[in-house]
């Protein structure tokens, strides 16, 4: 038996009931959530109309990351995925810090959401405290992923459907105004050329834009995990793979592209905007529309959120049963849910409840930049195995199941462009704290793993001496 089939038998005993079609839906669910429909906002600010160039570069490095995983996740897909591989490929440490990194980048994440929900919900109920609508949908949210990972992929499927159909039906009715407008394309390029121009804060806008981006693609890599729980893993991943990728980046350049066409970008960052897509169909009068879109918003979230919890309860059971993380969390329930890894993988609502109490104007671009590190760090990871990944194969003349043209190009590619995107967080103080909380978590994190070796080694020693 090899190393990387003893990872796959330690993180048996989940269910495999998720279908190629759930798969493809949970990787679009996770991804368009917030990062999209609120953070678009966020990213305009700096980048202005050329926020299509920013989501672009941000779509390549997302599509990068796809090519990839696909080659390592059909030739291994285990639920504890690019973390059982860093460990496999590059070192115990490796596995180590990337499940981690991977994890509380994820438990933060599930408190955007939340903290979007809660503000989006003001629209209908104004008088109704935030905290109200934070308890009740995490109540519901894990619920619906303690009861069965089936549960979890059918509501996933029907929570992405809406989204991806109301992404669908803003594109067309965007295109349809547009078409039908007399001064159609001169309001294109007045508002793309306008207003300070395409490019009103420069690269450099478009670069913070690309940071922004990055969340907003975050959980695409979750069907990587997800294959641990496919019906028929090779099957499914290829067919999710590659479709996932061009549909994202086709949904949010588009969309993007249609926003800042119809409304001058400086419009779509005032005070009393909220998401860009609602603000549109408000400006445009198109009636009941923002409440629609207000309503898709919100299931964008509860989507996202409800991957997310999914997402992260798997990679702390990976890690339970690697043996780094309490033995508690790696336990299963009837159901096939590692319930107790849920449990834990809630934090984040708790973090994302104090951190609005606390300052509610500031709570959604707090939480990005404390989420930013362990996406770019986990991203960053995995172009890194992946290299190893093909020296190994190459090494020991092992075929492929799935290839990618040019993949060894891709993941270098990919890792330069995380690496450039880290360093620039440094020197950006909407995220400066991303590396001031990320850097320290990693020595943390080292720290805990040999002590931990060493308290193993320890208690071997002591053993042996008592033996004799």
């Amino acid at each position: 038996m090899s190393s990387f089939d003893e990872i796959q038998n330690r993180e048996a005993g989940l269910h495999k009931k998720l279908s190629a079609k759930q798969m493809g839906m949970i990787a679009i669910g996770g991804a368009i959530g917030t990062g999209l429909f609120m953070g678009s906002k966020f990213a305009i600010s700096f980048a202005g109309p050329a926020v299509i160039v920013s989501y672009a570069i941000g779509g390549l490095i997302a599509f990068a990351l796809m090519a990839c995983l696909a080659e390592m996740t059909v030739q291994h897909p285990t639920s504890g995925s690019f973390g059982a591989y860093a460990e496999h490929y590059i070192s115990p440490l490796a596995g180590f810090l990337v499940r981690y990194c991977y994890w509380a980048c994820i438990v933060l994440a599930v408190g955007t959401e939340i903290t979007a929900v809660a503000d989006y919900m003001k629209l209908w109920f104004p008088n109704v405290g935030s905290w109200v609508w934070i308890g009740f949908f995490s109540l519901t949210l894990l619920v619906v992923n303690a009861y069965s990972v089936k549960a979890f992929g059918l509501v996933e499927y029907w929570f992405s459907t809406i989204k991806v159909f109301a992404i669908i039906v803003f594109i067309l009715l965007s295109i349809g105004i547009l078409t039908q407008s007399n001064q159609g394309m001169t309001q294109v390029v007045t508002h793309l050329s306008g207003h300070g121009g395409f490019f009103p804060n420069g690269f450099s806008g478009v670069w913070i834009g690309v940071i922004i981006s990055i969340f907003s693609y975050l959980s695409i890599e979750m069907i990587a995990i997800a294959a641990g729980e496919a019906k028929d893993p090779e099957k499914a991943v290829k067919k999710a793979f590659k479709s996932t990728a061009l549909r994202l980046i086709l949904f949010y350049l588009l969309s993007l592209f249609l926003i800042v066409t119809l409304v001058p970008w400086t419009v779509l960052i005032g005070a009393d905007a909220t998401s860009p897509f609602v603000m549109v169909m408000k400006i445009v009068g198109i009636p009941y529309a923002d409440s629609i879109l207000n309503f898709i918003v919100i299931v964008a979230a509860l989507s996202a959120m409800n991957s997310m919890l999914y997402i992260s309860t798997r990679m702390l059971f990976s890690l339970s049963r690697a043996g780094n993380a309490p033995k508690v969390f790696g336990r299963i329930s009837s159901n096939g849910v590692p319930v107790n890894a849920l449990l834990l993988s809630a934090v984040g609502i708790g973090i994302a409840s104090i951190v609005y109490t606390i300052n509610p104007a500031s709570a959604f671009p707090i939480m990005i930049a404390l989420s930013m590190f362990g996406a770019l760090f986990t991203w960053g990871s995995i172009f890194v195995t992946h290299m190893f990944f093909r020296r190994h194969m190459v090494q020991q003349n092992i075929q492929l199941k799935f290839k990618i043209p040019a993949s060894r190009f891709i993941s270098l590619f990919g890792f330069i462009a995380i690496l450039s995107i880290t360093v620039t967080t440094w020197f950006t103080s909407e995220f400066k704290s991303t590396l001031q909380f990320g850097v320290p978590l990693v020595l943390v994190l080292i720290f805990f793993y040999y002590l931990k070796r060493s308290t193993v080694k320890l208690n071997l020693n002591s053993s042996e001496e008592t033996l004799k």
